[in-house]
């Protein structure tokens, strides 16, 4: 019967040409190497020590694989099984990515002594010994073996075999062995595209089985993991034992979107018996015991296990196969990327600066865009990283100067000037507050002791700047920090830059002997254009001639008067005078009775101001404000234009332009470009890894072809 729980998988029909096709194709890219930078679609067995999960693989496949020190676990096993007329065995070793190159070229040379099936163990011992395994002195090894095997029998089916996971280690195997296995075994579940087949013993508790626990840790869905129960034979029938593993069987304890599977394999009395006579065996155990009542027939037995092992793989290869697609293209155009920035090989120092002239040819095509904020190459990236966004320099002093416009304006200022201060109101963040009676005895203080021949009533006019430029104090640090932010993402964005245009060694030396000495000036302009602009802001003589300033001025005046008017008409309009009060809905109108000459006499008082000092105070007050909104608007705009602008990004794509390669002598030009070993080692690297990627974008072309019929033929 169905279990609940389980995924339905697409209803893929088997070993027709078009899915034996995928799986060859697979197969072809995994053999090429591209498991190296992509991962693959795969089947994974994985379990603990004694969990049989070489017999599954025996049952599978029909290989006897050794049983002597379970050698075959040493070692992750490639084990792709294909029909064919006749049956034939092809070992080959994949070299770990830890073994030197000679080491590495002596094992894919490997030669098998046999290609009998039959002497499969001859051939598995001669890997192991090809390898340097040993009890002593190495137990386990990163290397592959990968075991191509076909038959009239065989499924179209290819797993990978891992070693066993155990906790502590003995007189064979020590307890870094133990890491080391861990290690390799997480490292095969944690690929995305990886089925996991999770193998485990009846025998064993399940609570000691660390493989389930690991499943799902990785797979913490169960999406992509398959549960294989083995050794249902040793548990007595109708035990509390046997109850607990149906109910895993069923899906009910630990829930895999793919379910579970029963296999019985062979025992120790057992172990010569052939394929035929094991898969007889297992009929008629399970016929006999509960599973065959409690289970689906098709989870049970390896002639159900293999076509849906292979229905599994399949489903997983068409629906990874768009992002396999993506991520190798990808990888392909990163590495042709980085050869670029390599270059051919320099040996002269015309081909160094053939080099750098390309370099800088680069560079510029790149930075200019950054600058200008037209991010159309690919290198830009996705602004919503953080390498992509200081990539966009324009975009970066964009919304840095926004950010210095609001500070000026938040935070210029050295006092707050108000009218009246709430009790308890504090400004923690931005300048301190002072109300304008106290702000005007400061000055009327300051006014007397810099007195000169002014009448009374009136202020020294060098007032107005000795205000200025103590309201204006803050402007210096905030000017000088945002240039500082500035001039930093200009030179992360160089450094991105430089990245893309070329290696890493000839990068330092470019920018050794080119762009630190270039942008030196550059920097040192723009902090002489930064004091030049804020020169007459610090000290000296207020000057303008905008209007803004006497508009400012007289909207300062203008707003006195208001506020005085308004006190009157409060003090006049009252309802003891016989009006109305201002406060009411009706806007306070004046009713009839009241005397038009009072009021006006009210409004227009005939005493003067007697206290000419404050009057004098509060005439340099406002000419001070007026002057620092005009200030203010000229600063920021300068700061933009003339520094920013015209001082630093206007000059940056000039400072590794081709002309600068063309002046430098041969020996500079060697320190910068000659090739380092470790540059001629990357090419070398580099190139092997594009033949493997552009091989399998040719691979994947036909696979592409064959995704339509093999949807069609699945769906039929």
């Amino acid at each position: 019967m169905a279990d609940a729980n389980e995924f339905r998988l697409p209803q893929v029909g088997l070993q027709t040409p078009e899915h034996e096709e995928l799986l060859n194709i697979i197969d072809t890219l995994r053999s090429q190497g591209i498991s190296r930078y992509v991962d693959l679609p795969q089947l994974i067995v994985c379990g603990d020590q004694s969990s049989g999960k070489s017999s599954v693989l025996e049952a599978i496949s029909g290989l006897r694989f050794p049983t002597k020190d379970n050698l075959c676990t040493r070692f992750a096993t490639e084990l792709i099984l294909r029909r064919s007329p006749s049956p034939n065995v092809t070992v080959t070793i994949i070299p770990g990515q830890d073994r030197s190159e000679a080491s590495a070229k002596t094992l894919s040379a490997f030669k098998s002594p046999s290609t009998s099936i039959d002497e499969f163990a001859k051939i598995v011992n001669a890997a192991e010994k090809a390898m340097g395994l040993d009890i002593v002195t190495k137990v386990f090894s990163k290397d592959i073996l990968r075991v191509e095997l076909s038959g009239p029998n065989q499924p179209h089916l290819t797993l990978v075999d891992l070693p066993g996971i155990f906790w502590a280690g003995d007189q064979s195997q020590s307890d870094d062995d133990a890491a080391l296995v861990r290690s390799l075994v997480e490292s095969y579940m944690k690929k995305a595209r990886s089925i996991i087949l999770a193998v485990v013993s009846a025998k064993s508790d399940l609570a000691m089985q660390v493989i389930t626990k690991l499943a799902r840790e990785i797979d913490p869905h169960g999406d992509r993991t398959l549960g294989v129960i083995t050794k249902p034979d040793l548990l007595f029938a109708g035990s509390d034992s046997e109850n607990t593993f149906v109910k895993l069987a069923k899906n009910e304890n630990i829930v895999f979107k793919l379910g579970w599977h029963v296999l019985k394999n062979r025992d120790y009395d057992t172990r010569e018996t052939t394929r035929e006579q094991r898969d007889a065996a297992e009929k008629k155990f399970f016929q006999g015991r509960v599973w065959s009542s409690a289970l689906s027939q098709t989870h049970l037995g390896v002639e159900n296990l293999r076509p849906r092992l292979s229905r599994v793989l399949l489903a997983q290869i068409l629906v990874e196969l768009p992002g396999l697609v993506r991520d190798v293209d990808n990888e392909l155009q990163s590495c042709k990327d980085r050869l670029n920035a390599l270059g051919g090989p320099r040996r002269t120092s015309s081909e160094q600066r053939l080099y750098l002239l390309r370099t800088s040819h680069t560079f510029v095509n790149l930075l200019k865009p950054a600058v200008d904020g037209t991010y159309v190459d690919a290198f830009f990236g996705s602004p919503d990283t953080a390498e992509g966004y200081s990539k966009r320099l324009r975009a970066v002093v964009q919304f840095t100067m926004k950010e210095f416009a609001e500070k000026m304006s938040l935070e210029g200022h050295a006092l707050q000037i108000v009218d009246s201060k709430p009790a308890g109101q504090t400004n923690k963040d931005g300048p301190p507050v002072m109300l304008r009676d106290n702000y005007l005895e400061q000055v009327t203080l300051q006014m007397r002791r810099n007195h000169g021949r002014e009448l009374p009533g009136l202020f020294n006019p060098s007032m107005v700047g000795d205000l200025f430029f103590d309201q204006a104090k803050p402007w210096p640090s905030i000017v000088k920090e945002t240039a500082e932010k500035l001039v930093a993402a200009a030179r992360a964005t160089i450094n991105l830059v430089l990245d893309r245009s070329a290696d890493t060694v000839t990068k330092d030396g470019i920018m050794r002997y080119i762009i630190r000495p270039n942008m030196e000036p550059i920097c040192d302009r723009m902090n002489a254009k930064v004091e030049e602009i804020l020169k007459p802001h610090i000290r000296g003589h207020p000057l303008t001639f905008n209007h803004y300033f006497t508009e400012n001025l007289q909207k300062k005046r203008q707003e006195e008067v208001r506020k005085s008017m308004a006190l009157k008409m409060r003090q006049f309009l009252t309802v003891p005078f016989g009006g109305v009060d201002p406060s009411t809905s009706n806007g306070g109108y004046i009713t009839q009775g009241v005397s038009a000459d009072r009021l006006l006499k009210a409004l227009v008082p005939d005493e003067s101001e007697p206290d000419m000092e404050k009057f004098a105070s509060i005439e340099a007050t406002h000419a001070m404000e007026a002057y620092y909104k005009v200030a203010l608007k000229s600063i920021i705009d300068s700061f933009g234009m003339y520094a920013v602008e015209a001082c630093l990004l206007e000059e940056l794509p000039e400072i590794f332009r081709p002309e600068i390669v063309f002046e430098l002598d041969d020996e500079t030009i060697t320190k910068i470009a000659g090739e380092s070993a470790e540059s001629i080692m990357e090419r070398e690297d580099l190139q092997k890894k594009l033949k493997i990627l552009e091989d399998t974008m040719l691979t994947l072309r036909r696979l592409k072809t064959f995704t339509g019929s093999a949807e069609t033929s699945g769906s039929a």
